[in-house]
């Protein structure tokens, strides 16, 4: 197979950190005695959105993609759940087909056959030689290779199917569900109580309303966002032993990649335990080569 070719930017950074697989740490697990602050200094501090975008030659959600990687550092991987029509549950952020793949039309109307004769594009336009991954095959390689991921269920498709197919692969020690609302998380809660999740935690009146739910705080990693929440927050959901998500992806990467990466550091300063970025090469560059002051 033709070796595919990244960005400059990217090399860059693997060049100065000398990124192997002889200096990647062991990884985390997602159990609920793991994912606490009291762990922070083990758990990974990045989270890769859509398992990896903005890479040449490698596609986001796409299986060679993570393992690209996930051989280069340690971190979470965020990855899209959808669904074929013939109820294949496959990788895939968008209704559409038609601007990560080489095919045209709705996924939800093709089956997975008629998926798999297209072949992923990376986010340049370039076609790669990356089929779209069924999620069964991803749990797989996340128990493989010790990854924890971070599963964002698309609104076409039923919570409680991805959370059987996580439990038929005995895969919910390498998950955190990922829910948006109070409704979501009490119900993939009640569903699967050994399951970890990721709630929506902006400010301190969701914080409150998810202390008072019927969920047990050791279930809950808490994402307050892709802004800056006040300091205060960050040390409400550390004082009850939680860890905390900023999603970085957007406007905040956008701010890092113009006016310096020692921006995350910043952020990091503030209380945040986890950044979910589609810049991870730059943030783990900088967090492992300074600290912040």
């Amino acid at each position: 197979m033709k070796k595919s070719v990244f960005n400059l930017g990217v090399l860059v950074g693997i060049a100065v950190l000398g990124l192997t697989l002889s200096c990647k740490k062991s990884q985390a697990t997602a159990d609920l005695d793991y994912f606490r602050y009291s762990n922070a200094d083990s758990v990974p501090q990045i989270s890769v959105h859509r398992g990896g975008k903005g890479l040449a030659g490698f596609p986001e959600n796409c299986l060679e993609t993570m393992d690209y990687i996930n051989g280069r550092m340690q971190a979470i991987f965020e990855v899209d759940v959808a669904q074929t029509r013939d109820g294949k549950l496959v990788l895939m952020h968008d209704n559409s087909i038609n601007r990560t793949t080489t095919g045209e039309g709705l996924l939800r109307k093709m089956t997975y056959s008629e998926l798999s004769k297209y072949n992923l594009k990376d986010d340049f336009g370039k076609v790669t030689p990356f089929k779209a991954p069924l999620f069964e095959e991803v749990l797989e390689w996340s128990k493989k290779n010790k990854v924890v991921l971070t599963v964002d269920v698309k609104r076409s498709v039923s919570q409680k199917e991805v959370i059987e197919t996580i439990k038929k692969a005995k895969a919910t020690s390498n998950c955190i569900l990922i829910t948006y609302d109070l409704e979501q998380a009490v119900s993939a809660y009640k569903l699967a109580p050994e399951l970890l999740l990721s709630v929506a935690a902006r400010n301190s009146t969701e914080f409150e309303r998810l202390l008072n739910s019927i969920i047990p705080v050791e279930n809950m990693v808490a994402f307050t966002g892709t802004r800056l929440s006040s300091p205060d927050l960050y040390k409400a959901i550390h004082d009850k032993n939680m860890l905390c998500i900023l999603g970085t992806l957007g406007n905040l990467d956008k701010q890092a990649k113009a006016r310096g990466d020692e921006l995350y550091l910043k952020w990091k300063s503030l209380g945040v335990d986890i950044i979910a970025t589609d810049r991870p090469f730059e943030v783990y560059r900088v967090l492992n080569q300074k600290d912040y002051e």
